[in-house]
């Protein structure tokens, strides 16, 4: 027995233990290993922006489209037949129009403005041509001149004013006038629009002239003349183009209702419209 106890202790059955220090290190311990991927702590990705972007010489940074044309200084233009329409009264029937047209930039633009009837051949209209110039947000003033044609004598005027949009969408213009020997005169047109549909609108309107002394020879008394109010309902068939009905009815006032009715006109009329709208 005594043979086997020492055989066994000079194999060093039990490595480590020799020298009989039992705490002591192990010299041939392997190396210590690296951390598997799963053990490994997570850290997730850096998502902040990067801080390496170009920079002018100045230390701001590039923005893209600097050097193109801004679209306020673009010139732009617009020509739009607002009213293009037959008309029917008192079994007289013709055509009427209110057309403008415009081009220029942002603050300043050339505008040419139309408007008048042709009843039974005889034409009544005006045309004006003006400068206008943006002196706030929706808001031109105006300045140019007039010029009324047809059956009665021509007239000329020059023309100043204003013409925007008021608040909740009021499209507004307001015209003074005047003209050689000492004619004077003042127009209000204020028009507005419901959007019944994506497709459909319904736009009343309304307008006043007053002038401040008579011209017979175009059957205009001095004071508030004639108001006019419309209504018109329209389906674009798409947004260029736009066919409508409406009702018109127009009221002559004060001294000018005298005149025609020693003229044999009517003073009140009504009439029903018919036609398009096309802008482009």
């Amino acid at each position: 027995m005594q043979g086997m106890d020492h055989g066994g202790m000079d194999h060093g059955a039990m490595p480590g233990m020799q020298g009989g220090s039992r705490a002591g290190p192990a010299t041939n311990a392997p190396a210590p290993q690296s951390p598997s991927p799963a053990q490994k702590t997570y850290r997730p990705p850096d998502l902040r922006p990067s801080r390496d972007y170009p920079r002018n010489p100045d230390g701001s940074i590039p923005i893209p489209g600097v050097g193109m044309a801004m679209a306020d200084n673009d010139v732009n233009y617009m020509v739009l037949f607002d009213q293009l329409e037959y008309v029917r009264a008192h079994g007289r029937n013709g055509m009427a129009w209110d057309a403008q047209a415009w081009f220029g930039r942002d603050y300043d633009k050339i505008w040419f403005k139309s408007e008048g009837e042709q009843i039974k051949g005889a034409i009544d209209g005006r045309v004006e041509g003006l400068w206008s110039h943006a002196f706030a947000a929706f808001w031109d003033w105006q300045l140019g001149v007039r010029h009324d044609f047809g059956q009665s004598p021509s007239r000329q005027w020059l023309a100043f004013g204003v013409q925007g949009t008021a608040p909740y969408w009021f499209d507004v213009e307001a015209t003074g006038y005047a003209g050689p020997g000492g004619r004077s005169a003042v127009r209000l047109k204020t028009e507005y629009t419901f959007r019944l549909s994506q497709v459909t609108f319904l736009s009343p309107e309304l307008e006043a002239n007053a002038y401040g002394k008579s011209d017979p020879a175009r059957g205009i008394a001095s004071g508030l003349s004639d108001v006019s109010l419309g209504l018109r309902l329209r389906y674009e068939i798409r947004r260029e183009v736009a066919p409508y009905i409406g009702v018109a009815w127009t009221r002559k006032l004060g001294n000018t209702a005298d005149l025609s009715r020693r003229a044999g006109e009517y003073v009140s009329e009504r009439q029903v419209v018919a036609g398009v709208r096309i802008w482009f």
